[in-house]
């Protein structure tokens, strides 16, 4: 596991490899797709931390501006959008500020 993981930080992906590493190497990934700029992403990041910290789910914090060709490969057309994978596969997206309880259902419904 990595140091970031056992800290429970989310982790920055810094390319469409480093994601693909994380979704391949951890049971159950949830990536957050954001922008700086948007306020609903700023709303939910507090709640994205905290799954991060009290939750199995490895959280991927993918910053849609750094990297648009990632983004657009994987469909997102609007921020925030919550991918969820399970065992390397994309399990399920919700797109929209969500609350912590449903986050932390889905996760663990995928474990």
């Amino acid at each position: 596991m990595s140091e970031t993981q056992q800290t429970g930080a989310p982790i920055h992906v810094e390319s469409a490899d480093h994601l693909q590493e994380l979704v391949s190497t951890h049971e159950i990934v949830l990536v957050d797709y954001y922008a700086d700029w948007c306020g609903p992403c700023n709303m939910l990041e507090p709640t994205v931390k905290e799954i991060a910290a009290e939750t199995d789910a490895v959280v991927a914090k993918v910053d849609i501006d750094e990297l648009q060709a990632l983004a657009k490969e994987e469909g997102v057309r609007s921020v925030p959008t919550l991918q969820f994978f399970a065992n390397g596969e994309p399990a399920e997206r919700v797109v929209g500020v969500q609350s912590k309880e449903d986050l932390t259902a889905i996760v663990e419904r995928l474990g």
